[in-house]
């Protein structure tokens, strides 16, 4: 395992990897010389037979001192790391729902108001967009997943009429939610944008940063990766009003899950008033008796 050091050698100063391959005995057996206890090893052996080691240990190293070579802390049993990584997987999965939820609606209302506006193709209007390169590559993905299309509409409508792509409220059905964010970001006028972000009571800043930060948490999600105590690197633009989400948000963490957790819960609010997403969070939470300040809560 790099450490943060070891990243930055230079080449002449690395050497070659010349770790042996273990098995998952001795995966346990050199778990236990580092100080991780087993309530049950075979039990343990069935889950290092089906979850990789390396995978599970993104989930370990918060147990591991850091003044030694890999020892863990007294009292960290293989079941605490898997208690953990079962909490981390559901998290996905409820924030995968909320994602969908959220993706949808905002699809809808971009398709809906500027369709109403501007016709049926205004995504064909290089007119409508500031960036020309930025609209071109959009432009090109888009088309890319109509060709690629099945869907008895898109076929029909490659069938009968003549424009280049189907309407806007057919063809942002193809769009990736990263494809979306991006097609809403590149609109020139700024009316536009917020005529779409007021649907959410927000500031269209606001809605196009958190839609690019909820296409990297999607991509974590959608790739098994750890989400629960992630850092991200590009945080979304908090919101300044409403006053009462402001006052939600952990200002001195601003990258944690935690400040993405009070966003995703306020705009499902904003969908639907009886959402119960973040019960279901915080149920899961106390399920898993996970450290919320490890997620970045106050």
């Amino acid at each position: 395992m790099l450490t943060p050091r070891s990243r930055f050698l230079k080449p002449t100063q690395k050497k070659s990897y010349l770790k042996p391959f273990l098995s998952v005995d001795e995966q346990i057996k050199k778990l236990k010389e580092r100080g991780m206890t087993f309530e049950d090893e075979s039990r343990a052996k069935k889950y290092l037979e089906n979850i990789n080691y390396y995978r599970l240990s993104g989930y370990w190293l918060i147990f591991q001192r850091e003044d030694t070579e890999h020892l863990f802390y007294s009292n960290t049993s293989f079941e605490l790391v898997l208690d953990i990584y079962v909490f981390d997987r559901e998290l996905r999965v409820l924030f995968l729902e909320a994602i969908e939820r959220i993706e949808v609606s905002v699809r809808t209302k971009f398709a809906h108001i500027l369709s109403q506006k501007y016709g049926s193709h205004f995504h064909l209007n290089p007119e409508l967009f500031f960036c020309p390169i930025r609209y071109a590559q959009t432009l090109v993905k888009l088309n890319a997943e109509i060709m690629r299309s099945k869907e008895p509409c898109v076929v029909h409508f490659k069938s009968k009429y003549k424009e280049k792509l189907p309407p806007i409220y057919s063809s942002i059905e193809l769009m990736t939610l990263g494809q979306m964010s991006h097609w809403l970001d590149n609109l020139k006028h700024r009316k536009d944008k917020q005529l779409i972000a007021k649907q959410y009571n927000l500031d269209e800043k606001v809605l196009t940063s958190f839609l690019h930060h909820l296409t990297i948490i999607r991509n974590i999600s959608a790739h098994h990766s750890r989400l629960w105590n992630k850092k991200f690197t590009l945080d979304f633009v908090i919101p300044k009003n409403p006053e009462r989400l402001n006052k939600n948000f952990n200002h001195n963490h601003k990258k944690y899950l935690y400040n993405s957790v009070i966003m995703v819960e306020y705009i499902l609010k904003q969908i639907d008033e009886s959402s119960d997403w973040m019960q279901r969070i915080m149920l899961l939470i106390q399920q898993y008796k996970i450290d919320k300040k490890r997620m970045g809560f106050k």
